[in-house]
């Protein structure tokens, strides 16, 4: 009896490191749609977020193929790009900064922070002036970095509009409430007459999002949940939530929609189960 126990053990752990294995290194592609009265036509984003300085094929030619076999008009970029410590002495930007210059040459790149660009950012007692190089580096290669900040997409009526909320925003265990009129302050208030597409990492304040006024949210952060149950969703967030009500996927809250990217990688405790890392391509159509 224990033997068929203890056999059941063995190929139950070796099941979970092959699932492990595969979701960590292999990407999918998910398509959402959503409809607006505000535009006219279509238009297609893909949204990239959290690769952590993962690569996929030789330099990320894999995922950049995926991204330009979609034909988006525009490249979403939600943050956490790399992970904001330090591994063997350096920061993996690389990985994230070559994907992101090379969809640059080909589309318009939009990206906004994460909580890993923001310790960077503002950590500069520890890291110095890193987060500015690496800023001026995207920036030379033509991708608009949003910080707290918004752009029009030249002949459409479409706003892009990079939120990046301080670290207090991605507290652990503990959400941080967020009061009204915090996105204004941030950045701005909204034009109801344009098609507000809102860059926000963090999808725990999807309502104040959509209050703000954001007709499409984009967001990561959660990863999924990082492991993927049946009816049950996403397992743990990485603010040590259970069970997170935001965990991927498409979102709405009346007219307003929030699409969700489970990420494309990992940091820390390096593993995704029954939740392979996501590319996100969103078809906004008018109605």
């Amino acid at each position: 009896m224990w033997i068929y126990i203890l056999i059941a053990i063995v190929l139950i752990v070796i099941v979970s490191i092959l699932v492990i294995y595969h979701d960590t290194h292999t990407f999918v592609v998910r398509n959402y749609e959503v409809t607006t009265d505000k535009i006219k036509g279509e238009y297609t984003f893909a949204l990239l977020s959290d690769l952590h300085g993962y690569v996929f094929g030789n330099n990320n030619d894999t995922l950049i193929k995926a991204v330009l076999d979609s034909k988006p008009d525009a490249v979403l970029c939600a943050g956490d790009m790399f992970t904001g410590h330090y591994e063997k002495g350096r920061i993996n930007y690389e990985p994230g900064l070559h994907l992101l210059s090379e969809l640059a040459k080909t589309c318009p790149v939009y990206m906004a922070n994460g909580n890993h660009e923001n310790k960077i950012k503002t950590t500069t007692s520890v890291f110095g002036n890193f987060y500015d190089r690496y800023r001026s580096k995207l920036q030379r290669a033509g991708v608009k970095v949003l910080e707290n900040d918004s752009c029009k997409i030249e002949g459409t009526n479409i706003r892009v509009t990079g939120l990046e909320l301080s670290h207090d925003y991605f507290s652990k265990v503990i959400m941080t409430k967020m009061e009204d009129g915090v996105v204004d302050r941030y950045v701005g208030k909204s034009d109801s007459s344009e098609y507000q597409v809102l860059i926000a990492h963090n999808p725990l304040y999807f309502p104040k999002y959509a209050e703000w006024g954001a007709d499409l949210t984009v967001s990561g952060h959660v990863h999924g949940g990082i492991v993927r149950l049946p009816f049950l969703g996403g397992v743990i967030s990485p603010a040590i939530v259970l069970f997170p009500k935001y965990d991927g996927g498409k979102f709405e809250i009346d007219d307003k929609k929030m699409i969700l990217s489970r990420g494309l990688g990992t940091h820390s405790i390096h593993v995704r189960m029954f939740n392979p890392c996501e590319l996100c391509i969103i078809h906004v159509r008018g109605v």
